[in-house]
């Protein structure tokens, strides 16, 4: 991500926070996992989306005063010692070019420094991001810290996360090339497990194969734990347990993703595999997957995800009773029981209002899916969208989804 995107950020903060204030952030910190180990490091994703910085202990200042805008990083200092254990960290000058900031500090200066900027009596309010649980100390969140400031300071402390959340929800053509990226990362793992599932196999050696394909073409992480789920344990939307062997007429439902400069792709599909569907399985599968077309082709400005929820609804209760594959439209709930639909970008469940109507810039995940427990099948297909100023666009439509494509890939192996 170039700096120029970040320094564009910071600017669209300090033309809505108001005059006389100070904004804080934190990049947080590993969690304690147990004696002398933490759990591995994940920045707070605002300070991230604010500096382009994603070491622990970091601190961002944003200073606005009348018409005049200041901003300040604090970093840890070199440590020679430390280093030799838990590696590198950033130089001044490897975080100015990361961030654009050319006034970087070091974290051990920033109570004092922010203490003498409290001290001028010229601040009215502070903004901190006030997101529940998010931890800058052992025993201590934002909120702690922001409780024990406004009381000490007696300044007014603002949230700034609802403002970050707007700015996030609409991605930048920058973004939008990472998660395009992301997205064909996701497409060659796929493909590799198009050319390697069959019968005998076992959940976790398809998740393995994945994760390894991205890491071999990209040195790509994992948007999330990738979830591979065989026969009757596709019902469970989140199956932790990938470990049962994969039968030879299984369907086997993939939810998976690779990340491209910690943007993440978020991808559902939905393979036999013997590479054949049964009849049964085709007509659950195609009725996932026209769901999931009409999803698309309805997406555009002004709509918002409960209208897309309310469409998918509705339309398996009519398609199903149909079929006879529901008695009645209230057992709906009984076979879908998710959402349609969900923000995406540094965060596969990226921050969003939900209530609010969908903007061009919004990329949104479309899901449907079909659970029934008495077939042991569980279909979901999902694609990453982008919406636009006249409709959508799908941005995963190289990954292939049609019955007949499937079958061919699956059986040319």
């Amino acid at each position: 991500m170039k700096q120029s995107e970040f320094i564009l950020r910071r600017k669209n903060i300090f033309n809505k926070i108001t005059s006389d204030s100070v904004t804080v952030l934190f990049s947080g910190l590993a969690p304690k996992r147990s004696a002398d180990e933490n759990y591995a490091f994940e920045v707070n994703r605002n300070f991230l989306y604010l500096t382009g910085i994603e070491q622990a202990h970091s601190m961002l200042l944003l200073i606005k005063k009348g018409s005049k805008e200041e901003t300040i990083l604090f970093i840890d200092r070199f440590d020679e010692y430390k280093e030799k254990w838990t590696g590198k960290l950033l130089t001044v000058e490897e975080a100015r070019t990361l961030s654009g900031i050319d006034d970087v500090r070091f974290s051990d200066e920033f109570d004092n420094d922010i203490g003498k900027l409290m001290a001028k009596d010229t601040i009215n309010s502070v903004y901190f991001d006030l997101e529940k649980d998010l931890k800058i100390g052992e025993n201590q969140t934002t909120i702690d810290y922001a409780t024990v400031f406004e009381s000490k300071t007696k300044v007014e402390v603002k949230n700034i996360y609802p403002l970050l959340m707007r700015l996030r929800m609409i991605k930048s053509p920058e973004e939008i090339a990472c998660l395009r990226a992301a997205i064909h990362t996701t497409c060659s793992g796929l493909e590799a497990i198009q050319k390697n599932i069959r019968g005998g196999k076992y959940e976790y050696q398809m998740a393995a194969l994945f994760e390894y394909t991205i890491r071999d073409l990209a040195n790509a992480a994992l948007s999330f734990p990738t979830i591979t789920a065989g026969g009757k344990n596709a019902i469970i939307l989140h199956y932790p347990t990938p470990n049962a062997v994969i039968n030879d007429g299984d369907l086997v439902l993939f939810d998976l993703g690779a990340k491209a400069d910690l943007y993440c792709a978020d991808i559902s599909r939905t393979y036999p595999a013997n590479g054949k569907y049964s009849s049964l399985q085709k007509t659950i599968y195609e009725t996932v997957l026209t769901a999931n077309k009409n999803v698309i082709a309805m997406i555009k400005p002004g709509l918002t995800l409960k209208d897309l929820q309310d469409y998918t609804i509705g339309f398996y209760q009519k398609e199903l009773m149909r079929l006879g594959l529901i008695d009645n439209p209230e057992e709906v709930k009984d076979v879908y029981y998710h959402n349609v639909s969900h923000h995406l970008g540094i965060d596969t469940h990226d921050v969003s209002d939900r209530s609010l109507p969908l903007e061009a810039g919004n990329v949104i995940t479309v899901e449907p899916g079909l659970y029934f427990k008495k077939y042991g099948i569980g279909v979901r297909i999902e694609d990453d969208v982008l919406v636009t100023e006249t409709g959508s666009e799908n941005l995963s439509k190289e990954i292939i989804k049609e019955v007949a494509d499937i079958e061919k890939a699956i059986q040319s192996r």
